[in-house]
């Protein structure tokens, strides 16, 4: 067994030790006779295998991921695009880098009210809210990546005549892509957040009207089961993209 293997083994069950004591802290403190609205992560579990057995988590993820995969398509496409050309266009910078910058500041539950006034409670709201908040953070780092590109290897490529588009191709969209790819894996975070959100806010439909409908009827083990869940389900992908992140761009390149 080599050392990275050795690391990669020690790195698990340290991680399995973490999870085990904060399942077992969530069901002593559920346990503990303070709180009824705080379930043990036993019962948890169980309301969220009940859920997926009758069906009722699956209908409401159908309704929840259509949004989130929408606007994080439109923010993947649209984004990079704008970053880039940030990054690459001081106009196009100096137009554009105040906007996103008030975007990343600003409360969403400030913008959720007008996003909701202008163009109501359906499928089109939803899509704005996950685009508002992670647009600017996928904007932000395309755009970064861009402007830390190494300054040498672009004076070394105009010094062998290259061409303003060879710089563009073969410096520094290369150099820039790892940070790109991380800006892509934290804009799918924020756009879990913003579909929540905004489904909690803006209209009862999906994952969102699983936590308000349960919370109303006071059956606790089903909201948290149903909080527990997309949790899961965004730390599960976001894990995914980072490890695909990681193979495609290893620290060597990173540092390049």
């Amino acid at each position: 067994m080599n050392s990275k293997e050795l690391i990669a083994k020690r790195a698990l069950v340290w991680q399995l030790i973490s999870f085990a004591l904060f399942f077992g802290l969530w069901e002593l403190a559920g346990r503990w006779p303070i709180s009824l609205a705080f379930p043990p992560f036993s019962k948890t579990s169980l309301a969220l295998l009940r859920m997926a057995a009758d069906g009722s988590l699956a209908k409401a993820y159908l309704s929840t991921l259509q949004p989130l995969i929408i606007g994080i398509v439109l923010c993947s496409i649209a984004g990079i695009g704008f970053g880039i050309a940030m990054g690459l266009s001081r106009a196009v910078e100096w137009f554009s880098l105040p906007v996103f910058i008030i975007l990343q500041a600003a409360p969403m539950a400030a913008i959720i009210p007008l996003i909701t006034y202008i163009y109501g409670i359906g499928l089109t709201a939803k899509v704005l809210a996950v685009v508002v908040l992670a647009a600017p953070v996928i904007v932000m780092n395309s755009y970064k990546g861009i402007r830390n590109t190494n300054p040498s290897l672009i004076q070394m490529c105009r010094s062998f005549l290259g061409t303003r588009r060879q710089e563009v191709m073969k410096i520094i969209l290369p150099h820039a892509a790892a940070l790109i790819f991380a800006g892509l894996r934290l804009g799918l975070a924020m756009g879990f957040i913003g579909i929540v959100i905004a489904e909690l806010l803006i209209t009862p439909t999906g994952i969102g009207d699983l936590i308000t409908y349960h919370s109303s009827v006071a059956d606790y083990p089903e909201m948290f089961a149903a909080i527990a869940s997309i949790i899961v389900l965004a730390a599960l992908t976001i894990h995914a993209l980072e490890r695909l992140e990681q193979k495609l761009f290893p620290p060597e390149i990173r540092g390049s």
